[in-house]
């Protein structure tokens, strides 16, 4: 029988027993920013469209196409955020953040919205945890918010991805590029959308997904080649310092981001187990983004965003074992509406002491009760019926091994924390 009302088309449910896994990709990533100093920051679900538009830029597929925009009840234009490094941005700029001890280090998590066409990997609300470095222009930090992306795919147990990095460049490279590009892409028999995202952001193209276009732009020149002095060496440091953090990774002259704002060190995390949507995860730096959704100051910056649905199939084509689906640690068994009235005052005591309880509700026989004991995942399961209740003991039974024993109802909370240890 078909439900009267879906999920809207695009946008994943996580119930039990995945959002056990869910809840463990984002913690475990945010743990790690966590671990480098990065405090939490809350941003709104929706913002000012002119936000993204000059945040994010205009000739991206993500402003002209894939933005959920709507006018508010004032005539207002709001866009559900598609991604959060503008919206950190627009923060730092409104609480004068910038004007504390920098860098200013923040991650966040939650759901993000691209209407895009739907595919496994690809949504259009999309979970992510992404961290943010504003303020502070030195190599080193690059490296430190790759490796703190490393390190949280690398304690998930995730094995069989790689990091391709390379440097858009400054603008003094990006200058003689743009030129030389132009006039290369020219030089082709473009459609007229393609030759117009080529008279604004000729970058653009060169992430263009089509064959053809993949195709005509593979002898397009390496902004790699153009870079400056300053660029370069920029680079450079930021290699060494990936290599002696331990974080392994592949140039890609031919990588490009989806977003305008990125300069100098650009990276991607890919896992080739995901087939046509293999980025998990990715970044870069962001020079000029500040001046140019209206801070007073032109402060540098750095972040990525991670994709938590993606890595969960990254783990699942591993076939990384699943998290602990255990609902709770104790399944309470009462026999009678007096044991259940005891049971509900014992389950109260142990969860306030910090252990997870259960009950069977709904006045089951033994046999139903001990059924979803089993299927609660629990390690010990409370069974306490009129007998137990009047002689003040409880029977406490080892769900692993059967054991069963007989204690006092006012010793139940130490025993049953000895026994999980």
């Amino acid at each position: 029988m078909s439900a009267e009302f879906a999920a809207p088309r695009g946008i994943p449910d996580y119930f039990p027993p995945s959002s056990t896994d869910f809840r463990r990709v984002r913690d475990t990533l945010t743990e790690a920013a966590r671990l480098a100093g990065y405090g939490h920051i809350e941003l709104p679900i929706f913002e000012d469209t002119g936000l993204f538009a000059r945040g994010v830029g205009e000739s991206t597929d993500v402003v002209s196409k894939e933005m959920y925009t709507f006018a508010d009840r004032g005539d207002r234009s709001v866009t559900l955020r598609p991604e959060g490094t503008a919206g950190v941005m627009r923060a730092v700029i409104q609480h004068g953040l910038d004007r504390g001890q920098l860098p200013v280090k923040l991650c966040y998590a939650g759901p993000f919205f691209r209407y895009e066409k739907p595919q496994t990997g690809r949504y259009r609300q999309l979970q992510q945890v992404g961290v943010e470095a504003i303020g502070v222009d030195d190599p080193a930090l690059d490296a430190e918010v790759i490796a703190i992306a490393d390190e949280g795919y690398r304690r998930l147990g995730l094995s069989g991805f790689r990091l391709e990095i390379t440097s858009l460049g400054d603008a003094e490279s990006r200058g003689p590029y743009r030129e030389a590009l132009q006039q290369f892409l020219f030089g082709l028999d473009l459609d007229e959308p393609t030759r117009r995202r080529a008279e604004i952001n000729p970058l653009r193209v060169l992430d263009d997904k089509r064959p053809e276009v993949k195709a005509a732009t593979a002898d397009a020149p390496l902004l790699v080649d153009f870079l400056s002095d300053d660029a370069r060496a920029h680079f450079d440091l930021v290699l060494t310092h990936l290599t002696r953090l331990g974080v392994p990774y592949e140039l890609n002259p031919r990588l490009v981001r989806g977003l305008d704002y990125y300069t100098k060190t650009t990276f991607e995390f890919v896992h080739d187990g995901l087939g046509a949507q293999s980025g998990i995860g990715g970044g870069g730096r962001y020079d000029g983004l500040m001046r140019q959704i209206g801070g007073k100051q032109d402060l540098s910056g750095i972040g990525f965003g991670l994709g938590v649905d993606r890595t969960m199939l990254a783990l699942e084509a591993e076939g990384v074992a699943h998290a602990d689906v255990a609902r709770c640690q104790v399944f309470g068994v009462p026999l009678g509406a007096d044991a259940k009235a005891e049971l509900v005052g014992v389950a109260g005591q142990l969860r306030a002491a910090g252990i997870s309880v259960d009950l069977a509700y709904g006045d089951r026989g033994l046999k139903g009760a001990m059924k979803a004991a089993d299927r609660s995942g629990a390690r010990l399961a409370l069974v306490l019926g009129d007998r137990e209740l009047e002689e003040r003991r409880i029977e406490v039974k080892d769900l692993s091994n059967g054991e069963q024993r007989q204690v006092a109802l006012d010793d139940v909370l130490a025993e049953i924390r000895q026994l999980l240890g």
